[in-house]
This record gives structure tokens, sequence and C-alpha cells, in this order.
């Protein structure tokens, strides 16, 4: 009989087990049996972090010991491959040590307003729940993926889901791509058909769904379920809407809410964005609140009750507060004007024409829906809607509308004909039911409940709008509110007279709004002083008027090529194409363009717009100026809004536009997103009215009160965006531009890339037969990848599949696009070919890292006596087993007891030991000092100095946090709590009067006690998220560093003098010396502030801050005057590279004359050109062939061009 499984060889608590987890070692903690052949094992990866797993006996079996550790290192691993191995580490572990690594390793160039939001904001919950709601054009999806790509280097994230509307998903795809080199999937049917009996959801880790195509399925909700995510991101989450309806019914969700709820419950972070959180309505507000926080906002708001804080839950900054780096605003000017024309006497009859017989349609449609039949009512309602704008279109558009409207109902007429007599009602006729537009497809993208609520079509995307045209058009040319064959006659028949209208006017030429348009054009496109005329982009609701105009301004132009078109049909492969086109091609000159402009493309290369049509929803006004009016836009923006006079239409948008432009000039411009803000027309749409103005405008006490409706619904909307400021505080965040600059300075010295991750690549791609090729400058093609790396590769990533060859890449970011060259891939963390690189260089040489390896410090001012080298991670995880903090540094044991911290890898900096220096190690090293338990000291020492500290700084913050959440909830459960206690004693008199059923007690005395067991749950909850624990410092490699001058006084027993110019050490400490001291005055000297480094500081001798909080780093080298060379090594080279243009290397010339008498001159970049591999320790330069390339920094001239040079790389970075 075979012993229990709990007693198994492999299960000893302590032991060191394989094949638990992939490419690691665990360690059993505790053992418990829940079965006879079934095990709960508790054990530690080899960061320590503690995990639970079940297994049985042939899983048990199946592991096997690991080898005995190494108790002490044997120093005999090969010094370079230590060095490849230790670099790998760096890298893999890149987001501990460089603390914004997803900035420097992605394709963008974020901005300050983003950057706190990340780093500041998101990052430091853990976990998260919260409400991204920054101004439309702030960058938002930017945050999101820096988010997710910080998340996923810091290795806390591997399965992450986004939510976006259809028409926005694909946008997500690319820009996730494209800047950050993250590759998701877009979920779709066939996903469904392959998964075959698995949950699609779980097979892929990194998806983007459309938000209505799960919400509206319910096999396809409970599939998402079922799936726990990393990390869940919510675009446009204002649409995921919900309220209170009765007292007893609770939330009424919609199905989008439910959605948002769902991810709410599976997510460990979870990210809500949206540029309009607050609709006006605080009650629905804090409903959708309660998506981050159901504790928090509990129950029906009541004002008297109840807290409007939402602090800490959510980031809101508008668009007036963010600014560049330099203190700028980041958005320019605009202004927006209204342009009057009066119709022709033609035009007028037509439009007074058309009105009349939408305004008569609409009275029967109205018939219709008081007898019972509200959906056909709605859709006759729909039709005539849309057949009015297109009126206000253009001739073109109404003319073709008719046309199609009327022969539809001739058809339906003559097919009638052959089945009924002309006293047969029509209502029991299927062409006079209401059409459904929805294909019966519900994960059809653009799929939608109520598609005869026009607020819904209004707030519909241009591609979801596309997506259904046909349906669209065929509601529009046939619905009808004729009840009898001879009322289908009649209006076929008023149909027939408008359409030879409206051919008379089309033929004549007649065009007022056009005449409007072209004499924009020709006061503000083809007026430039330089020849070059503007870009202008021109909007319009409908693809008939859109076509018009295309015809009409390629002809006024004589250039076809100089206009370009986008709307819902449209691909994006054609919209990218015509955005490349109107943004580079200088023959472009318009960009004719329906609402499919208006989402997801950015078109700042035009700085002038026109509403050719103006839209009923003002959202999408607002939207469609963001286009030109974003980040990078550096001119002043224009809109013109073209208004027809005396016509119902301008009757309501005249005074609207009238009284916006009045309150913005009150608020001096400060309000940019006036129409955007949803307060505005929060008790009457601007879509009512308008119907209100077309069917009963002619009324002079109808328009005065519509009027009044328009002048209090703007006041209010304002005063409202102004109270929720006030009221809101916490909402609008502002920026403190000097702490993120002094973030991001703070980062600059931990950097990677270029420098060191380039030199990592090369050699170790190269060590594995890997085939690079320079080709141009700073670009690489890869030739060759092994098979190894792209089976690695797979294995990792099977969404990053990783090709046979690379035609470009670059470790540059803004060497990715070349004009005229194919782009290149970016080498950075992250990226598939260098995460495989590194996984099997581990693999390979990481065994080198624990046996350690012996260094030697050859540098002109060495240590002076031999020195331990560990690489140490630490970690601080919460109750919950999240890493709140883990941090990866070298520290330094010197032979005396002192440990210091180098933020730069100091192994760079040594080099290997020579054969015949290797047999006098026995001499010159302490046996006894080697032979210590180092290590126990070394994690005492970072227990206390460091990850203790840090533990306290995080308590303090998270304290603060969770003791405004804990006084937030307890407030609101409290309340709740009281009102269901007082509400059960008042239905408890209202039973003995007989007015309820005592049913209703007991759901009020439930109520009460479910809530109090909430209270207690969440309270100890929050108590429990207070506890942080420090797990003990993982020492992942350590190396012995033994002075060079110990070796050579060993070999030859004389002292050890230096090479150059038979110095001793002491005169050339003193020529470092006054180098060092005329670099801080040189730099005073300039207004910064210069800090002198300690001896050996690996990559740079002083650090110098100027007045904008810009860090400079200098490398010193001072030499006797006429001396030939200077030495440079290889870690302050690849230092050097990777900080650009904010790296001086100073040289200072010391004179034999005196100190007054040095000279001293910077080189910018100055190793731009110097190419670097792991084998390569230092380089001996000519000292005048960098003296030419520098100057003397204190010259007027020298300054000014080092400042030219700063700012030509500063423009070109926001440019990128």
């Amino acid at each position: 009989m075979p012993k229990p499984l709990t007693q198994h060889p492999h299960l000893v608590l302590g032991a060191r087990i394989q094949g638990i987890l992939p490419n690691e070692i665990a360690e059993i903690l505790a053992v418990n049996s829940l079965a006879e052949d079934v095990v709960e094992v508790t054990l530690k990866d080899s960061t320590g972090t503690p995990t639970t797993r079940i297994f049985n006996r042939d899983d048990i079996d199946n592991f096997s010991l690991a080898p005995p550790t190494i108790d002490h290192p044997e120093f005999d691993a090969d010094a370079d491959d230590f060095r490849l191995a230790a670099e790998a580490l760096r890298i893999k572990y890149a987001a501990l040590y460089d603390p914004m690594i997803a900035i420097n390793s992605s394709h963008i160039d974020p901005l300050p307003h983003q950057i706190r939001a990340v780093y500041e904001e998101l990052l430091p919950r853990v976990p998260l729940r919260f409400l991204l709601a920054d101004d439309p054009g702030a960058g938002k999806t930017v945050m999101a993926g820096l988010y997710i790509k910080e998340l996923i280097l810091r290795g806390d994230c591997e399965r992450v889901i986004i939510v976006a509307p259809g028409g926005l998903v694909e946008q997500w795809r690319e820009e996730l791509l494209e800047k950050f080199d993250l590759r998701f999937e877009v979920f779709g049917r066939e996903m469904l058909s392959d998964s075959l009996d698995m949950n699609p959801f779980e097979q892929h880790p990194r998806l983007i769904i459309r938000m209505d195509q799960v919400a509206r399925n319910f096999d396809l909700m409970e599939l998402l379920g079922a799936v726990e995510w990393d990390v869940a991101v919510i675009d446009e989450a204002h649409r995921m809407t919900a309220h209170h309806s009765t007292l007893f019914s609770g939330i009424q969700e919609t199905k989008r809410f439910t959605l948002g709820r769902l991810l709410s419950e599976s997510a460990r972070n979870f990210l809500l964005m949206t540029a309009t959180p607050h609709s006006g309505k605080e009650e629905d507000f804090q409903v959708f609140m309660s998506l981050l926080d159901h504790d928090r906002f509990e129950g029906q708001y009541r004002e008297l009750d109840h807290s409007r804080n939402t602090n800490g839950l959510i980031r809101r900054m508008v668009k007036e507060d963010l600014l560049t780096f330099e203190g700028k605003p980041l958005f320019p000017m605009r202004k927006a004007y209204t342009m009057h024309f009066t119709l022709s006497d033609n035009e007028r009859d037509l439009y007074e024409q058309v009105t009349n017989y939408v305004r008569k349609e609409m009275g029967r449609a109205d018939r219709i829906s008081r007898n019972g039949d509200k959906k056909r009512g709605n859709t006759v309602g729909f039709a005539l809607t849309v057949l009015q704008r297109r009126l206000a279109s253009s001739p073109e558009a109404i003319l073709r509308s008719l046309e199609r409207r009327r022969d539809r109902l001739s058809r339906r007429l003559s097919e009638f004909h052959t089945i009924a007599s002309d006293m047969v009602t029509l209502s029991g006729d299927p062409f006079s039911k209401p059409h459904r537009f929805s294909s019966g497809d519900e994960d059809e993208p653009g799929n939608w409940d109520h598609l005869f609520d026009l607020v819904d079509f209004d707030e519909l995307t241009d591609e979801e709008r596309s997506s259904h045209e046909e349906r669209i058009e065929d509601v529009v040319d046939s619905a009808t509110a004729a009840q009898t064959i001879p009322e289908l006659q009649a209006e076929i028949s008023i149909l027939d007279d408008l359409i030879d209208n409206a051919r008379r006017v089309r033929s004549s030429g007649e065009d007022t709004k056009w005449v409007q348009l072209r004499e924009i054009f020709d006061q503000r496109i083809l007026s430039q002083r330089d020849g070059e005329p503007r870009k202008i982009i021109v909007f319009t609701e409908h693809r008939d008027t859109l076509e018009y105009l295309r015809e009409k301004i390629s002809t006024w132009l004589g250039h076809p090529e100089a206009v370009l078109t986008i709307h819902g049909g449209t691909s994006r492969t054609e919209r990218k194409a015509v955005r490349e086109a109107f943004t580079h091609d200088p023959r472009t000159v318009v960009l004719l363009a329906t609402d499919a402009a208006g989402e997801g493309l950015n078109l700042q290369r035009a700085h002038l717009m026109v509403n050719y049509d103006l839209p009923w929803n003002p959202n999408r006004i607002e939207q469609r100026f963001g286009r030109i009016h974003r980040i990078g836009q550096r001119e002043v923006c224009h809109l013109w809004n073209l208004l027809a006079d005396d016509t119902r239409e301008s009757d309501v948008f005249g005074r609207l536009l009238t009284k916006i432009d009045t309150q913005e000039k009150a608020f001096r411009g400060k309000l940019f997103n006036v129409l955007g803000e949803q307060g505005a027309f929060r008790d009457h749409s601007l879509r009512d009215l308008l119907v209100e103005a077309i069917r009963f405008g002619d009324d002079p006490q109808v328009r005065d009160r519509l009027f009044e409706v328009i002048d209090s619904s703007v006041s209010e909307g304002l005063d409202e965006l102004v109270s929720q400021r006030a009221l809101h505080p916490e909402l609008f965040s502002s920026l403190n531009l000097e702490q993120v600059r002094a973030r991001m300075e703070r980062a600059r010295e931990r950097r990677l890339q270029p420098g060191y991750i380039e030199a990592f690549f090369r050699q170790a791609f190269a060590r594995l037969g890997g085939q690079i090729r320079s080709r141009e400058s700073g670009r690489f093609e890869l030739t060759r990848v092994p098979r190894r790396l792209i089976q690695a590769g797979f294995r990792l990533n099977r969404l990053s599949p990783i090709p046979e060859r690379y035609e470009r890449v670059t470790f540059v970011p803004h060497r990715v696009r070349v004009d005229g060259l194919p782009d290149a891939s970016l080498i950075a963390p992250g990226h598939p070919l260098l995460s495989a690189l590194i996984d099997v260089t581990i693999e390979d040489l990481g065994k080198t890292l624990r046996r350690g390896t012996v260094l030697v410090d050859r540098r002109p001012a060495p240590i002076d006596s031999p020195a331990l080298l560990f690489a140490l991670e630490q970690s601080i995880m919460t109750s919950q087993g999240l890493t709140a903090s883990r941090h990866f540094d070298f520290a330094f044991l010197s032979h005396s007891g002192n440990i210091s911290v180098s933020h730069v890898p100091p192994y760079l900096e040594f080099d290997r030991i020579d054969e015949d220096e290797a047999h006098l190690l026995p001499r010159v090293v302490d046996s006894e000092w080697l032979s210590k338990d180092h290590e126990k000291d070394l994690r005492g020492w970072a227990y206390s100095v460091g990850a203790l500290p840090r533990k306290r700084e995080l308590e303090e913050t998270r304290s603060a946090e969770l003791d405004r959440t804990k006084a937030e909830v307890r407030r609101r459960l409290e309340a709740e709590i009281n009102f269901w206690s007082l509400e059960s004693l008042r239905l408890t008199d209202a039973v003995h009067q007989g007015k309820v059923d005592p049913h209703e007690v007991k759901r009020a005395n439930d109520r009460a006690k479910c809530l109090e067991k909430r209270l207690e749950h969440r309270m100890l909850q929050l108590d429990a998220d207070r506890t942080l624990s420090i797990l003990p410092a993982v020492i992942r490699g350590v190396a012995l560093v033994i002075p060079a001058s110990m070796l050579t006084n060993s070999a030859n027993g004389s002292p050890n003098h230096s090479p150059l110019f038979g110095v001793s050490a002491e005169a050339r400490r003193q020529v470092e010396r006054r180098a060092v001291d005329a670099v801080l005055a040189t730099e005073r000297t300039l207004g910064r502030v210069p800090e002198e480094m300690p001896a050996n500081n690996p990559g740079f001798d002083v650090r110098s801050v100027d007045s904008q909080g810009r860090v400079f780093f200098i490398e010193v080298k001072g030499r006797i005057e006429g001396a030939p060379t200077f030495t440079v090594t290889a870690n302050e080279v690849l230092f050097a590279q990777t900080q650009g243009i904010r790296h001086r290397l100073a040289l200072v010339e010391v004179s034999r004359s005196g100190s007054d008498s040095d000279r001293v001159h910077y080189v910018a970049d100055a190793f731009a050109r110097v190419d670097v591999s792991q084998s390569t320790r230092s380089f001996n330069e000519l000292w005048d062939d960098y003296w030419n390339r520098g100057a003397d920094p204190r010259e007027h001239s020298s300054i000014q061009k080092m400042r030219d040079r700063f700012m030509r790389e500063e423009m070109r970075r926001i440019d990128r």
C-alpha cells in the first residue's frame, strides 16, 4: 500500500522542486491533504511570492528535486558570460530598474498630464478602481496603453480586455500596436466557432471587444463572466447607464451597465474612461460610480443623506488646464463663426413645400401613435425627420431622397394593387409594419435595441450608421403614414410635385449655400501670401451632399486630386490612406467628410473647418471640432457654421449659437467644450426642439417659448459645468508641472534605451548565430533570426510570432520611421524578439550569476580593496498577495562592510581577470572574509535601508487613501441602514392601517440586515488592506571585484604607477580634482546647480540641474595639456547614448601654469557614433578630435549653439 501523498519525498517542507513552475525552482511551504491522492500545496517562487496549487499523485511523481544550492559562490564563471547574463536579467526586470520603462520603450512622447495620470494616479493604486475623465483630445488611449505596458513589463499583467464602441475597436488595436508594440485581438464570431468546447475569452489573453456585441448577447455574457482578467479598460464608459426607478426595485440596469458590472467583479484592475462622466443628474452619476465601488455608492442618491465626494476614484483634466513641459497651453485658441445666408426664391419655395409635407405627415404619424401603433408612428416620424435634414443639406440630397421615396412607394403600391381593392385598409399589410433595422444577429457591431429613438440615432457612430445604411434608407424611402390606397396615391402625387420643384432648383444652379462656402474658400483658403493654399475640412451629414460637393469643388479648383473624401463606408485602410495624403500631400486642399472623420481620426494638419450641415446632436459639433483642435495643433482653429436664414432650423440653431458665443465671451474663451458638456439640454434635447420648430415654428408663442428654452438650457448647462467644478473639485485636477518634470528627470538616470539595449542585443544575438547588418544611421537589418529564438518567442507569446528576418530594426525610437525608407521595428523591453533573446540567454547563462565571477577594476581611480557586487531584488506585497512595490538594484559590499547602491550597472566598468593574474587571487583575497555569510548581512541591510523606508512611505500613502474610503463607505452604508430601518417602522404602521402588505416590512428589514453585514465585511477588508509585507531580498547574482593594483603589486612587489606620462596615482588624482572643480565652476557660471557624484560613480561625474528643472549628466575627463589621448569606459559610452542631448563630455585641459589657466570644452552627444559591444571595456580616444568638436560653454555663442541644438531636439520630440 503506497504511503500517504503528504509523505512523498517531493513534498517535504523546505524542499526545492523542479517542474511545478516553468523555468523556476519552487520551495515547499505547506502541504494539506484534500483526498486520498490529492493535496493542496503552498509554495513560493524564486521572487519569494507565495502561491497555492492542487496536485494529484501523478503530478507529484513527475516533479523532481532540484540540485542542492551552492552555499557560497565559487566565482569560477566566465566574466563575459556573467556580464551578458546580468544584462539579460537587468533588462528582463527593466521595469524594476527603470521606473518609466514603458515610456522609453514606446513610440510616444507623453505629455505632463499623461505622465501624471499613469505614474501618480493609476500605477500606485493596487488594485485599481478608477475613472479617467480627461477632456476629448487629451490622449486617454495613450494613458491606457502606457498603463497596460508598464504593468506587463513589471510582470503584473497577463490578461487584458478592452471594451469599446464598435466603431473604435480597430483604432484601439492599431494604436496599441503602433505606439506600444502591444498586439491585441479583436473578438469576433470566428473565435466562438474556432473555440470548439472551450471558452474563447479564456483562450485569448489580450482582447478588444465591441461593447454592444457582447452586452446584448446572453451567451457571450455568460462566457465572459467565467473568466478573470488582470486589467479591464472600458472606453466611452458613460454609455453604461443605469438608474433607480422605484424604492424597492434597485438599480434598473441597461445591458451595457450589466457588462460593466460583470467586468468590475472579474477584473483585478478596472479602468473606466470617458470625457463626459457626469450627465448632469447626480443620482445617475452615483449609480455609474457604483461600478467602481458598490458600497461607497449604495442605494438611491438622496442629497441630504449622501455625500458627493469621489476623491480617489476619478481624475478629470479639462483642455484649458493642459500644459506642455515648457508650461505653455497645450491647446491653441479656437474661434467659431455663424455664416448666415438667404435662400433664393426658388430655394425658399422648395423649402416651404417640403417642410409643409413633412409637418402634415408628422401629424398623421402622431395620430397613428395615439391610436396604439406607437412603433409604426415612430418609424414614420424617423423617416420624415431624416427627409427634413436632407432638405437643409443640399438640393442634391433632397432631390435624390424624394426620388427614392417616390419610387419605393410606387413599387409598393403596384405590388398591393395585385392583392387588394381600393377600399381595403393597409394597416395590416406587411409594408406598413415598422421595419426593424437589425439583421437579427445580436453579435453584429452597431446592433441597437431602440432603433427609432432619434436620440440614440444621433449618438451612433458614423461607422455604426453605415453598417445599417441599407436598412435606414429602406425606412426613409418607404415608411408612410398612409392608411389606405387612396391616401398612398395622394402622397405619391405630392412627391411627384416636390420632385419637379427640386429638379428645377438643382438644374438652375441656384445654391446659395454653396456660394457661401465658396466665399469662405476664396477668403481663407486661396489667399495665402506664399501662394500655398491652406487645408480645410468640410463636414456634412449626408453621402449625397458629399458627392455633390466633391464634384462642385473639384470643378471650381480645377484639380480633382485636391479633394479627398471620408464617409461611413470608407474602410479603415482607406481612411488611413486619406489621412496620410491630407497630411503630407501638398496637392490636397479639401477633405469632405461625414462624421466618420469625427471619430478616431486626428486631422490637425488643418486648422480650418466648416460645418456644411449642423448635426442635431450638439456633442457632434464638439467631436468634429476636436479633429483639428487637439494635441499637436499649433495654429488658431477656425470653425464656420453655415445657416440659412428664415428657416425653422435656423430659428433654433441661430439662437443656440448666438447664446453660446455670448457665454464663451463671458468666460473669456476659457470653456472650450461648451456644446460637448452634457449639462446643456438635459431636460430638452436639441432634436426635440428642432422637431417642434419644424412643426409649430410659425406660431410666435411657440417660437418665443423655444427661444426661452434654448437660453435657459445653455445657461443652466454652463452653470452646471461651473457648479460641478465647485461641488466636485476632486474631479478637476490641476497639473503640478514641476512635480511631473522632476519625476521625469529622476527617471532619466535609469534609462536603458537605446545604448544598453543595443549593446546587449548585438552580443547576445550574435552568440546564438543571429546575423545583423548595419544599414542607415541607427538602423539595422536582421538577415537571420535563429530558430531557437523563433521557438522561444512562440512559447512566450503566440500573439506575436517572430519572423525569420527583419528588414529593419532600431534601438532609437525616433529612427522607427524615416521618410523614404521602410519602417523599423523598435527593439525595446516588451518586444517579442528581445524577450525571447533574454529568455534563452538566462536559460543558457543564468547559472553563472549564482556561481559568481571575478572582475578586475582597472579604472584610473579603482577601489582600494576587494569588494562584492550583488544584484538585489526587493518586493513588498499586499494582504491580497499583490505586488505593491518591487525594486532591482546593484549593491556594493566593501571589504570593511560598507554597503552602497549603484543605479548604473558597475560590472560593465570592470574587466575579466587575465590568465597570468588568476593564480595571484589567493594572495590578495582574504579567504576567511570571502567565506562569511555576506548574503545574510546584505538581506538585513536591504530590509532596514531599502525595503522598510519604502514600506513606510507606501503605508502612509495607502493609509490616507484607505481612511478616506473607509469613512465614505461607512457614511454611505450607515445612511442606508438607517433609512431602511426607519422605512421598516413606517411600513409597520402602514400594515396596521391596512395600507400595505406585511411582506414589504420583511423586505425592508432584510435590506437593513444585509447592509449591516456588508458594512462589517468591508470594514474588515479595508483594515486588512493596510497590511504590507516585506519579502526576503532575493540575490540574483554576485561577483568578486579586485582592484588591478593589488594584482600588480602582488606580482612585482612594487607600488603602482599610472601608465599616463609616468605620473603617480597621487598626481593623477590632483589632475582629476582640478578638472572636476573647473566643471563645477563652469556649471555655476551657466546658472545651473551642479552636484559632484561619489568617486567612481558609473556613467558620469557631475549631475547638474538648470532653472527649468532639467538634469544634465556630465562626464569629466581631465588631462595635462599636451596629452594625446583619453580613456572612456564602455559603461560611460552606453550611459551617454541613453541620455542623448542631456549628456555632456567635459574635457578639461589642466595647465602646468596653475588652475587659472585651465581650459574647459563641452561636447554634446559625444559618443553617438561609438559602436559598443559587451566585450569592449574601454576606448582610447584622440583628445584633439573631441576638443575640436566641442566649445567653451562659457562663451555666449557656444551656449547659444547648445541651446539651439537642445531646442531642435525638443521640437523633434514634440513633432514625433
